[in-house]
């Protein structure tokens, strides 16, 4: 049985492919029930490495099952499907898609504007370490916009970490250019420091349309322990511009936690 027959068994219209990853990928479809359109995430496991489904597809759905603030994605209900080997994610939509669309349409956010949705994900990411979750994957893909309200998705890198928040880890998560220097150096990391680097660049996105570091791993760590250069044409305010070197800060003693971004003077301008 396909997909959609399966789907349409529990009341789901499938329609167009809206997303792809490495073992999956995400539809558009009206739910009957809820009388609305929603996104249905399918995995397949067949398709996936040993190492993901033992460990990585159960963290997932152990964490998304316990998520619900506003500015996450809410997963509605997980389908696990044994003869198709399909995991089904029905998620909530976001129908504004990702900031890296919006600003591939429109060109960077007008300051206040990337204020106003950098401090949502900043909640987003408050919420998430104070229940013991690092998202480990903080990218403008992941970025998504709903009726212009920001919403944080895709945990399938993110881990639950000891309530020490002393805990290490080893695995190389996410995209090389929002990765911290100390993950791309391979060493034991910090993941709740790793997350606001990798909210920094975000953020540096956000204001700039365009990316602080290069693509290739050996000039991305080069360029990190230079330290930011906002272009020359970007005119933002003080307080806009110390945040973003604080979060791009590659000593990560100095890096901030989520509780001091979250008190940082640009995101507390009424």
């Amino acid at each position: 049985m396909d997909d959609k027959k399966i789907l349409l068994l529990n009341r789901y219209q499938l329609s167009k492919t809206i997303g792809k990853g490495t073992y999956s990928k995400v539809k558009e479809a009206y739910s009957a029930a809820m009388q609305k359109k929603v996104a249905i995430k399918i995995i397949a496991k067949t398709e996936a490495p040993t190492d993901f489904i033992q460990n990585f597809l159960p963290r997932e759905l152990h964490i998304v099952r316990s998520l619900r603030h506003k500015n996450i994605i809410e997963v509605y209900k997980i389908i696990e499907s044994v003869a198709q080997n399909k995991v089904y994610m029905i998620m909530e939509l976001a129908e504004g898609g990702d900031i890296l669309d919006y600003i591939g349409q429109h060109g960077a956010f007008p300051e206040a504007r990337a204020r106003t949705l950098f401090h949502q994900l900043a909640e987003a990411v408050d919420y998430l370490h104070d229940k013991g979750v690092t998202h480990r994957d903080i990218k403008c893909e992941n970025v998504l916009l709903h009726h212009g309200t920001l919403k944080l998705s895709d945990f399938g890198f993110a881990k639950t970490l000891s309530s020490s928040k002393n805990e290490l880890s080893n695995t190389f998560c996410g995209s090389a250019p929002y990765t911290a220097p100390e993950v791309l150096q391979a060493k034991p990391y910090d993941c709740w420091k790793s997350d606001i680097w990798s909210m920094g660049v975000v953020l540096y996105v956000m204001i700039s349309a365009r990316l602080p570091f290069s693509n290739t791993i050996t000039k991305i760590l080069e360029q990190q322990q230079k330290g930011i250069t906002l272009p020359a044409h970007i005119h933002i305010s003080e307080h806009c511009k110390d945040l973003v070197k604080k979060l791009l800060q590659p000593n990560i003693d100095l890096r901030p936690s989520i509780k001091e971004v979250t008190a940082h003077p640009w995101l507390n301008i009424h």
